[in-house]
This record gives C-alpha cells, structure tokens and sequence, in this order.
C-alpha cells in the first residue's frame, strides 16, 4: 500500500510535526508512506518537495504573498489577523505529479499558505483515488478562519466575519465558504483529531455529510519518555529544589496559546505558597514584541525556538509540570508529549485537551479562562497530590492511546476499508 501525505511543510508547526510522525509510523508498520511538501527541512528521502527549483522555490512564495495580499486588503488593509484566516485562492496542482499518480491513498493534513488551493484540492477528488484529510484545525468546516473561537457562523454559512471586522454577509468569508461548497466533500473521508473537533466538523454545513471519525496523533514514546528528575535536571543544569512549570508554543504571544492566563495564574500560586522557589521555562518565538516576559513575577528561562526532540524531551522529563492555558487545542501535542515523560499537565477544560488530560487522575483541567483555577491546579499537582501516582498515570495514558503502533494501526484499518469501498 503507497501512502502519501500531503503537508505544506515538513516540520514547522503541530500540523507538520505529526503528519510527518504518522508518515515514520506508518512506515515502522510496513506501509509504503512518504511525504509531499512545499517546504522540506532535512534530507530524508522520503519527504518530496515541490520546489524543485529556484523558479519553483520563487513563484510558489508568490503564491503565498498573493493570498495575504488578498486577505490584507478584503480586512481594510489592516495587518491584525493575517495569519489568522486562509482562503486558498492560489496554489500547486499536484494531481499530475508521480508520487500522486502512484499512490493508493492521498492523505492530506495542512495545505494552507498557499499550498493548495480549493481547485487544486477538487483536482485531487477527481483523479479518482481514496482521499483522507485529517484535520488539524477547524478550517476544513469554515469560511476562512482556522479557529472559529465564539463564532458559530459554520454551523449554516459564514458571513459577517469577525476575523475581517465585516458587517456584510457577502464578504470574504462566505465567498470562500461558496467555493469549498464545490468541492466534492462527500467524496473525502475526514478524521478529526480530537472528538471535540469531530463535534464541530458534524455541525458545519460544509462537512456536516462526509464521512468522518476520530483518530488522535501520535507520539514516539520511546523518545519521550521519563527518567528521574534528578538525572534530567543535572543534565540541563537545574537546581533540584525549585519547582520548574514549562510551557512550550509555536509562538508564545499568539493569544490563542493563552500566555496572560499562566502569567495571572503565578501571581496567585506565589500568594498560595510565598516560601517556594519557581522556575518558569518557556520555548517558542515570541514576535514583534520584546517586552513581552518583561512583568513575569517569578523567575524565568526563554529557550527560544527548537527543533531538538531530544532536547525537547529532556525538558518535559526534567519539569514539574506543564501548562496548557491555550484557549482552543484541537489537539494538544505538548500535552501528549509532557504526560508520555511522566510530567503532568494543567489546562483548561474545553477542546481537545479535554480528551488527554482525565481530570485529578493524570492531570489537571481548571474551569475555562480561570487564572484562579488554573494556579489551583497548579497547586493541587505541585503540593497535594500523589505527585508520583499523578505522573506514572500520564505516561499510562500515552502509551496507551498515543503510541505509534496503536494510531498507526488505526489509520491502516481506516484505509483498508478506504480502498475496499473504492
């Protein structure tokens, strides 16, 4: 069986990161999985880019800046949610490549930036072959938005944008919310990566018909796994009698990871118990704004970006705990990672942490935007629980429904019957 999936990068982002863990699993269970980006970052031979040259390299990054260049100029030429929103109007027709041609399914994961567009998509439906499409967040069911925060305009048709400051139902978000009614959907088989993503793909009117179910990503749980904290902390030179709280993004200041909810929460652990020494260790880009640590008020470590897994690893198996104050996770990769290294996690109880984190068995999950409760949970797992018990059911949990053997597995069965149907 040939698998391909489809990604606009190899490894920047949570979407990139686990379509190209998927594609390592399948291929440790003997399927014939590679990879088809825009960007490749390293040499594997089994990732194919389709910047095959300069030529390709620049018209492809023209692609990118002709959407922004849209979006920019249907928000009133304001910058503010550039990145938030996607229409896919431009991209690469991947249909005729060999590495499709040859393949049995076509799994595509993350496409936007100007990867694919709508039409390249339609391309993909009508070459005939099994099409999956594993969603890493709510775009596939929207307008144009990646996260639909309060906004409920998908469940009938998107208009009135709030990502574009619109008053009008003709805008932008309901043209492009039109054109994805013509791709053929109902020929797709969606999987959700989280049953609170499954919900919201049910109730869109754009993929409330197609045909869908939840499979979680997966983790090396070898690579991440626990060791004692004593022997993680001497490698990376931390003191052992601090307690160290770690939180890890993409881009630490995007307000959907919910930075200000940890930062309020350690003012009030630090009223809780005034005699303990903490120690915040972040990792993530912080951009266009250097002051953006500057009134934390305890101490603090920004490792910047990194790429490291192993490193990456090492800080979960050397922390205390994790926090997760993000506002939506359709997923929760750090969360998976921290718990499959024995270290808990603290988040908020909405979306798809909510299918990780069993509240005061593996974790804990503090009442919605609550500072309050999150340093409550911080406390709770820090000082009253069975600490040990706390971390030995994490890792239990990991293994247990995010090994790459069992998601691996899930998504072989998935396309079996895929290419039986067919």
């Amino acid at each position: 069986m040939k698998v391909v999936i489809v990604n606009t990068s190899e490894r920047t982002g949570g979407a990139a990161v686990a379509a190209n863990r998927l594609m390592k699993a399948l291929r440790k269970s003997g399927i014939d999985a590679s990879m088809l980006v825009r960007d490749k970052q390293s040499d594997d031979e089994n990732v194919i880019s389709v910047n095959t040259s300069w030529v390709k390299r620049k018209i492809n990054f023209i692609r990118f800046v002709w959407e922004r260049i849209v979006i920019f100029i249907n928000n009133g030429f304001d910058r503010k949610n550039l990145f938030a929103v996607s229409i896919a109007n431009t991209g690469t027709d991947i249909s005729k490549l060999p590495i499709i041609k040859n393949a049995d399914i076509i799994h595509i994961h993350w496409i936007n930036q100007g990867f694919l567009s709508l039409k390249d998509i339609q391309k993909l439906v009508q070459t005939g072959k099994p099409i999956v499409w594993t969603m890493h967040d709510m775009w596939p069911c929207t307008g144009i938005c990646h996260h639909a925060h309060e906004c409920t305009s998908y469940i009938e048709q998107c208009g009135n944008c709030y990502y574009l400051n619109s008053n009008s139902k003709e805008d932008l978000s309901h043209t492009i919310w039109k054109k994805k009614q013509n791709v053929s959907y109902k020929n797709i088989q969606f999987v959700a990566v989280s049953n609170w993503l499954q919900d919201i793909l049910k109730m869109s009117s754009l993929t409330n018909a197609s045909n869908s179910q939840t499979i979680p990503n997966l983790i090396d749980i070898n690579l991440f796994n626990p060791i004692d904290k004593k022997i993680a902390r001497k490698e990376l030179g931390w003191k052992s009698d601090t307690k160290i709280i770690l939180m890890g993004a993409a881009k630490l200041n995007d307000p959907i990871k919910g930075f200000n909810y940890l930062r309020e929460s350690i003012s009030f652990l630090t009223t809780y118990t005034e005699e303990e020494s903490y120690l915040i260790v972040l990792f993530g880009e912080i951009k266009d704004n250097p002051n953006f640590l500057s009134d934390l008020p305890v101490p603090y470590v920004h490792l910047g970006v990194l790429s490291d897994v192993k490193y990456i690893a090492q800080l979960y198996q050397a922390a205390d705990i994790t926090v997760v104050p993000s506002l939506y996770e359709t997923f929760g990769q750090t969360i998976i990672e921290a718990m499959a290294c024995g270290c808990p996690v603290v988040s908020f109880n909405n979306s798809g942490q909510t299918d990780i984190i069993d509240h005061k068995k593996n974790g804990y999950l503090a009442e919605y935007k609550s500072s309050e409760d999150l340093a409550k949970g911080i406390h709770w797992t820090l000082f009253e629980a069975d600490y040990n018990l706390l971390s030995k059911k994490a890792r239990e949990k990991v293994a247990d429904f995010y090994s790459e053997k069992i998601v691996a597995n899930k998504y072989e069965e998935m396309y079996k019957e895929f290419i039986y149907d067919k």
